[in-house]
């Protein structure tokens, strides 16, 4: 029987929440706004959890770093329990998206070995329990749009800003300004 490990931290965006067994990663919070917020994000495997720090420093520490504006790696072992083959292979295609990079959902279902599955894709996406570790917020619209994003379109273009991404929508246009997920064109 797994051993399952929580702990909520604060970082500069809001407080984050971490649960693992012993067989690696089982979740991860996007920044909420309270301590308790994240812990109610875990999930109610909390329940039966231990809260130990010290079994999670090495991504508690990662994850900081990437709140600081740093370039992070997260090479953590996930557990993927209850999870699809489908969402297995898009969440590791996910993860091989370099930072400050950006995919397209269609890219992510090629790279998952079914390429007529984007809105399949988009759906493991947004089924991933590991925000950030799986940074599905790297995945957009065919056209640069936003596209989805479980913590709301204004933390998705947080996380893209904070990583320095320019979207294609702002390169082939700009004289134009998105507003969370609409477009206006500036007038001269």
């Amino acid at each position: 029987m797994s051993v399952y490990s929580y702990t909520v931290f604060e970082t500069k965006m809001g407080w984050i929440g971490i649960m693992a067994s012993d067989r690696g990663i089982t979740g991860t919070t996007l920044p909420r706004p309270t301590p308790e917020e994240a812990l109610i994000s875990l999930g109610s495997k909390v329940r039966g959890a231990d809260k130990d720090v010290r079994r999670l420093l090495d991504p508690i520490k990662r994850l900081s770093d990437y709140f600081e504006g740093k370039k992070v790696e997260f090479p953590d072992v996930l557990e993927l329990n209850g999870s699809t083959p489908f969402q297995r292979r898009v969440w590791e295609a996910t993860r091989r998206i370099p930072y400050g990079e950006t995919r397209t959902y269609g890219e992510m279902a090629r790279e998952a070995g079914s390429p007529l599955a984007a809105r399949a894709a988009g759906q493991a996406l947004g089924a991933n329990p590991f925000p950030i570790i799986v940074p599905c917020h790297r995945v957009v619209a065919r056209d640069g749009g936003l596209g989805g994003f479980g913590g709301g379109l204004e933390m998705k273009e947080k996380l893209l800003k904070m990583e320095g991404v320019k979207r294609k929508s702002e390169a082939l246009n700009p004289k134009s300004e998105t507003i969370g997920h609409v477009r206006l064109r500036r007038v001269p």
